[in-house]
């Protein structure tokens, strides 16, 4: 059978199914009614989870040592609790009095109040090997002996010679970068900035920030504490304020819900006030919508049924499947309206506008769908789900149009209802369908260069890897966490490695040291941090070692020696007179950072990085120095953290990227091939697609904007949502009898409100305060833009060029008279 006579069978089939839609009206509406009821039901529960790790599978490394971590350590991150505008004295006094009762709360498993730097002062040779404490001991033994030789009456020095120095900054600076000493810090006892007259605590929660139910439990019992205490008596001015991980997530799914819904209802009210614009009809209006708000919950009944849930990207697919199924409606009631002007039937006209229009649409909805299922082949949970969503969707956006819209036409025409007549000879489309065959020379040629000249600066583009510049960093408690690290000296945010046993946790220190030297100043890591590091091995040798220095100490006389050592003096006689020490000993909150949750066996290794966690290329880095490594019994192990989630997903939309693209091209092409029938007709109808992506990614060059892991996700989108309006032209140009101008006025019309519709979902994430969706809306409308004067100014005349070129190199002796083919189509491709 021939594809003529295959698209043919189909076309009429649609025609056939939608007259009797007509037919029976209440049998059709009913059978919608049960169909949303129904889904309605399935996505009642749904809810957003903007959580990173949602975002990979759970198959990926980085996704089950996040869950390990979670499990065994209760997640990372702190809930941090500042208080801010009182002396030193008051907010020392502060947290001396909140940190106890904070402890105490039923979600909180300890608070770290202060630096563990008296400890670590006292305790600090016992972090010196064994050869730096002996010479240690000569200098001591060297001072000793020039003491003596001062003390003794009958010594004649008979050069004057300096005493001994005492200082041993040297051998200290060879360990200012132990876990020790840095995690004792600096700037005294408590984190305190008193320029920002400002204290911290940080308080370790008992579950997990990825459970946001969780995190606002422990956030709201933190709050209500904070809120019935009397902060008065820390000065006028004084005030607490919450950040930390816990906070942060709470405030950005606040932001992204928030989002979402001012994006769902500004998509809404502009969709039914271009409606209305467009069809100057209520009625219109509402027989165009019933079908898509049908759609749309058949659609999210399914997302309910299969994820029960949604991630960031699919989150505002509801605008966008809105905006894309108006589309198809404008289409249909359109044709409908001008096939009962020219004085056929209800029924005639659904017939012949669901056989033709309705083909197309359905081509146009499969070939958006199967660009969509590109995205679908993505390991990337983001993509993959949005691609199966968005691809269900625009296939029941045309179902519920075959089934509902005739329905809703048999009805309002048996009472009587006639659509408004559209002059398609008047306006601003055919004023430009009148005004392309005289110029489509001069227009051709300046779209032309103006696309060369964009697409020559495609190569320009350049991928940001920056997740800060995807957050809303405005939030308050995202400014407040950024002054933590300030304050701590370090990060807030260490990645962890977990271990089984003592053995182990020596090793992975001993191996992210050694890489840290491997790579020097190129580094990404800052230190590492474990109990077992943190209590140091030979204590008895060299506690035998501290004594004897302890003693010599003890005999040199303070006053002996320079005003600037003598601080030194004092402080080496304490640091000596140490005991060895256990991990029992080590300070409470410094221990219990290292130790896993109740019920939980093993240990960590805390690795702190010297680069932002947020900046994407320096996170990959610090991931690939930090993973893989390689234990004695053969076995690998890798740190754990939403770091190595951010780098996966960074490293995976870089290496994916290009094959999603050349995916869905080939796919939309293929479709369209098989569905028009025609090699040539495929090609045709992708020309003004590709041509205006390519030119997109030329504007955002000179614009300044570039792609980002969440709004690449727009290039395959548009590819799926523009190429339709190729296929509605073509289509009716080779219509029998079809003129450019009546054809080019009314179906113009048609794909300039096609296009509006499909841009409008997008239009709303331009005034969303996420700058992740921001992003989405402002690379999505602005491919729209170029997509519209693509095809409604270039293509056409293109189409015109084409088609004067063939008919005057076809028939040499034919010579069409003065202006006499204007009106008349191209000839069919």
């Amino acid at each position: 059978m021939s594809e003529t006579r295959w698209s043919g069978r189909f076309e009429a089939a649609m025609g056939s199914l939608a007259a009797r839609s007509h037919q029976r009206p209440w049998v059709a509406l009913f059978v919608t009614l049960v169909l949303t009821g129904l889904g309605t039901f399935f996505a009642r529960d749904l809810r957003l989870n903007a959580d990173l790790a949602n975002l990979l599978p759970k198959s990926f490394q980085s996704v089950q040592d996040l869950e390990k971590l979670r499990t065994r350590f209760g997640g990372q991150g702190n809930v941090v609790v500042a208080g801010i505008g009182a002396e030193p004295e008051q907010l020392k006094q502060f947290v001396d009095d909140m940190a106890p009762k904070l402890a105490t709360l039923s979600e909180i498993r300890f608070v770290n109040a202060q630096r563990p730097s008296q400890f670590f002062d006292e305790h600090g040779l016992y972090y010196v090997d064994l050869p730096d404490l002996k010479t240690i001991e000569e200098r001591i033994d060297a001072r000793f002996a020039w003491e003596k030789e001062q003390a003794n009456p009958l010594f004649v020095r008979l050069e004057e010679e300096a005493p001994p120095s005492l200082d041993f900054s040297d051998i200290q600076k060879k360990y200012t970068g132990g876990a020790n000493m840095r995690l004792a810090g600096q700037g005294g006892l408590y984190y305190l900035d008193q320029q920002e007259r400002m204290v911290v605590m940080l308080l370790k929660a008992r579950g997990s920030s990825a459970d946001l139910g969780y995190s606002k439990t422990v956030i709201a019992q933190v709050e209500d504490y904070l809120a019935k205490q009397d902060l008065s008596k820390y000065g006028p001015g004084f005030r607490t304020e919450i950040t930390g991980t816990f906070k942060k997530k709470i405030d950005q799914q606040a932001v992204i819900t928030g989002d979402l819904a001012r994006a769902s209802t500004l998509a809404l009210v502009l969709l039914l006030a271009y409606l209305i614009f467009h069809f100057r009809s209520g009625l219109s209006v509402g027989l165009t919508m019933v079908p898509v708000v049908a759609g749309l919950s058949w659609t999210y009944g399914f997302v309910g049924v299969a994820y029960g849930q949604v991630n960031l990207l699919t989150g505002f697919l509801a605008a966008v499947l809105g905006g894309l199924g108006v589309e198809h409606g404008i289409h249909l009631l359109g044709r409908w309206g001008t096939l009962r002007s020219e004085g056929m039937t209800s029924e005639e006209a659904v017939r012949e506008t669901f056989r033709h229009t309705g083909f197309s649409a359905l081509i146009s909805a499969l070939v958006a769908a199967l660009t969509f299922l590109s995205l679908s082949w993505s390991e990337f949970r983001a993509f993959h789900e949005f691609g199966v969503i968005a691809a269900v969707g625009m296939m029941v956006s045309v179902a519920s149009y075959l089934l509902i819209l005739p329905a809703l036409l048999g009805l309002v025409s048996r009472w009587g209802w006639v659509p408004r007549e559209h002059q398609s000879q008047s306006g601003p489309m055919a004023m430009l369908a009148r005004f392309l065959p005289r110029r489509y020379r001069a227009v051709a040629i300046v779209i032309g260069v103006a696309l060369v000249g964009l697409i020559s600066q495609a190569y320009r583009v350049s991928f940001n890897y920056d997740s800060t510049k995807l957050d809303d960093v405005s939030l308050p408690s995202v400014r407040l966490d950024r002054r933590i690290d300030h304050i701590l000296g370090y990060s807030a945010t260490p990645v962890v490695v977990l271990t089984d046993s003592e053995p182990m946790e020596r090793e992975v220190v001993k191996q992210l040291q050694a890489r840290k030297e491997k790579y020097g100043k190129d580094s990404t890591i800052d230190f590492v941090g474990a109990l077992e590091d943190l209590v140091p091995q030979h204590q008895e040798e060299k506690h035998a070692l501290l004594q004897s220095i302890h003693q010599k100490l003890q005999r040199i006389d303070p006053e002996r020696v320079d005003k600037a050592q003598r601080d030194d003096l004092v402080r080496a006689v304490k640091m000596t007179g140490a005991k060895p020490f256990t991990r029992e000993d080590l300070p409470v909150s410094l221990r219990r950072q290292f130790e896993p949750a109740a019920g939980q066996k093993g240990g960590v290794v805390l690795v702190y990085a010297n680069v932002s966690l947020s900046d994407g290329a320096g996170t990959r880095r610090f991931t690939k120095e930090v993973r893989n490594l390689q234990m004695p019994d053969g076995s690998q192990v890798s740190a754990a953290g939403e770091a190595l989630i951010l780098a996966d997903i960074l490293d995976m939309v870089a290496s994916e990227g290009p094959r999603i693209l050349v995916a869905a091209v080939v796919s939309v092409f293929l479709a369209m091939w098989l569905t028009l029938g025609s090699l040539r007709n495929a090609v045709i109808c992708m020309l003004p697609t590709l041509l205006s992506i390519a030119a997109l990614v030329g504007l955002m060059s000179l614009m300044g904007l570039q792609f980002n892991y969440l709004n690449i996700v727009v290039i395959p989108v548009l590819i799926g949502t523009t190429v339709d309006a190729g296929v509605h032209l073509i289509e009716r140009l080779g219509e029998p009898g079809a003129d450019f101008v009546t054809v080019y006025a009314e179906t113009g019309r048609a794909i300039t409100g096609g296009l509006l519709t499909s841009a409008i979902g997008f239009l709303a994430l331009v005034f969303a305060k996420h700058p992740g969706l921001n992003s989405i809306g402002d690379l999505a409308n602005l491919g729209f833009a170029v997509n519209m004067v693509v095809v409604l100014v270039g293509f056409p005349a293109l189409l015109l060029l084409v088609d004067r070129w063939r008919n005057k190199h076809s028939s040499a002796t034919s010579t069409p008279a003065a202006g006499g083919d204007e009106g008349q189509r191209p000839a069919e491709s």
